[in-house]
């Protein structure tokens, strides 16, 4: 009976390690499901953070070509004043000598007034006071306005020339050393800086 018995216990050892054998595969499936969830989990982690790195690389993109427009933009604004600036400059600047010159124009014929007076005064021997007067009159001014680029064109005896003089008669000579030269001057010309401000009136020999 003993034996009976042992050898029953046996066949139940048997059956129960022949369950557990096959159920050794179905672990190893397993491990391997969870191994390649795990793979799949890493490989979509990876593909987030490529897209996320794709993402800020083109807003770093985006960024710098917006700053180098605004610096462009920038750059073209201050040459732009600076060219309006250079401009509004000039423009003062050529205003104020346009004035001058209308002012310092407006007191040539005061000049040819103090002429004439001291031409007339010189040939009286009549009140030396007046004739002392008016020469330092003349002279005070003709000393302002040469201070401010007036110059007198020296034209008497001078080679006609029409950037300088403005014929306005001729008078006919024998010497042909005077021929097309400035023979008399009907009025005085003068220069503001080089530029001619009003043209010497003269007869010019022929």
């Amino acid at each position: 009976m003993a034996q009976e018995n042992n050898g029953s216990q046996e066949k139940e050892l048997e059956k129960e390690l022949e369950k557990e054998i096959p159920e050794a595969p179905e672990a190893e499936n397993e491990e391997r499901k969870d191994e390649g969830d795990g793979e799949k989990q890493d490989s979509r982690k990876d593909r987030k953070e490529k897209k996320k790195i794709e993402a800020l690389e083109k807003e770093i993109k985006d960024l710098t070509d917006k700053i180098a427009k605004e610096k462009d933009d920038y750059v073209r604004l201050m040459a732009e004043f600076d060219n309006f600036r250079r401009r509004t400059s000039q423009e003062k600047l050529d205003l104020v000598k346009v004035a001058a010159e209308e002012t310092i124009k407006g007191l040539l014929p005061v000049l040819d007034d103090c002429e004439r007076a001291m031409e007339a005064l010189s040939k009286s021997d009549d009140n030396p006071a007046a004739k002392e007067g008016t020469e330092l009159i003349f002279s005070k001014l003709t000393g302002y306005l040469q201070s401010k680029g007036l110059s007198k064109i020296e034209a008497m005896g001078a080679e006609f020339d029409t950037d300088l003089h403005e014929a306005v008669a001729q008078f006919p000579v024998q010497e042909e050393d005077r021929k097309g030269k400035v023979y008399d001057v009907v009025q005085t010309g003068y220069t503001l800086n080089g530029k001619v401000v009003r043209f010497a009136k003269v007869v010019v020999g022929i």
